[in-house]
């Protein structure tokens, strides 16, 4: 039995990659500080003999006994509402995270994916995004905590391999949802079903012409399945091509809830991408990868399991455990 370790295991990707690795007949290893991910979305995994969970934050030593086939890191904070309030945690999982990942890596003799970002184009210049693009990153704006410590992920990876020649991926992931998003993470998408459901205005930043393209989640596993197994060394972008505005999105979700709420408007953040759409042509080449699940059919899903959310959930006004865990 193959073993792989995987970091922001009880986050919305991270579940879904266990629940992934798992089914596949690995022996898993969930690691999680729980600042924003939850147990809930792994609860059903830790009674699997080939599951195991450690709660721990990976910007301190990482010390796994047994040995390690592949890594896969996907800790961080991923939105905007988060690493603005933990910016220096988001900075440092970019940073002493990968660091300890990489040394990890080194030492099991183990294959390292690591989770970047669509942010590292920051707010384009080239539409599409291809992976040639170097992107157009503001550093010292709000939103440099994120894109710059992806980046720098990015940079540390490669040097591993190239100086230690240690097996690394990269896989930039571009607008993700699926069940078990956090519903007040501050991304559109449970912004506004969390919205459609306590029977509040839409809300859009800006004027709503800005795009995004967003990818079930799925969909979004078998590609990161597909890039760990490949031979590539260089990032590939994994997303969804089909783009389509924020108003446009506000009203499909309006339709999709059956409700009768309004948009509103409101200021677009600080160096907010206007235009978000990846170019797969690699994955496609590369990896015989495309995405599958349409977007009415995702949304269905996705809008199902916000449903099953109890009142409480719903209602409550913070998803997020930093006070719990004294982060600083």
């Amino acid at each position: 039995m193959k073993s792989i370790l995987i970091t922001g295991a009880a986050g919305f990707l991270g579940s879904h990659l266990c629940d992934r690795f798992v089914k596949e007949g690995y022996h898993v290893i969930g690691m999680d500080n729980l600042i924003t991910g939850r147990m809930s979305n792994i609860d059903h995994l830790m009674k699997r003999s080939s599951f195991e969970f450690h709660h721990h934050d990976v910007t301190k030593h990482i010390h796994i006994s047994c040995d390690l086939d592949y890594i896969l890191h996907f800790a961080s904070p991923a939105s905007p509402i988060d690493y603005l309030k933990i910016p220096i945690q988001t900075l440092k999982v970019g940073s002493l995270g990968i660091h300890n990942c990489l040394g990890l890596a080194r030492v099991k003799k183990a294959r390292v994916l690591i989770a970047s970002t669509s942010e590292v184009y920051g707010d384009p210049s080239v539409h599409p995004q291809p992976e040639s693009y170097w992107g157009n990153v503001n550093p010292v704006g709000p939103r440099g905590v994120y894109d710059e410590a992806k980046r720098f992920q990015e940079a540390m990876t490669m040097a591993y391999h190239t100086f230690h020649g240690v097996e690394t991926r990269i896989v930039r992931i571009f607008n993700t949802y699926g069940p078990r998003m956090r519903l007040n993470d501050g991304r559109a998408l449970p912004a506004f079903i969390g919205q459609a459901l306590r029977g509040e205005d839409l809300t859009v930043f800006g004027d709503g012409s800005q795009t995004r393209s967003f990818c079930f989640v799925g969909d979004l596993v078998e590609g990161v399945y597909r890039l760990l197994k490949s031979n590539y060394t260089q990032p590939v972008n994994i997303g969804n091509p089909s783009e389509i505005s924020i108003s446009q999105f506000a009203e499909e979700i309006i339709k999709l809830t059956g409700t009768a709420q309004k948009v509103i408007y409101k200021d677009l953040p600080v160096d907010d991408p206007k235009q978000r759409r990846p170019d797969i042509s690699l994955a496609k080449s590369l990896l015989d990868w495309s995405p599958k699940v349409s977007r009415e059919e995702g949304l269905k899903i996705t809008y199902e399991y916000f449903k099953s959310l109890s009142k409480e959930e719903l209602f409550k006004k913070d998803h997020m455990n930093f006070d719990k865990y004294n982060v600083r």
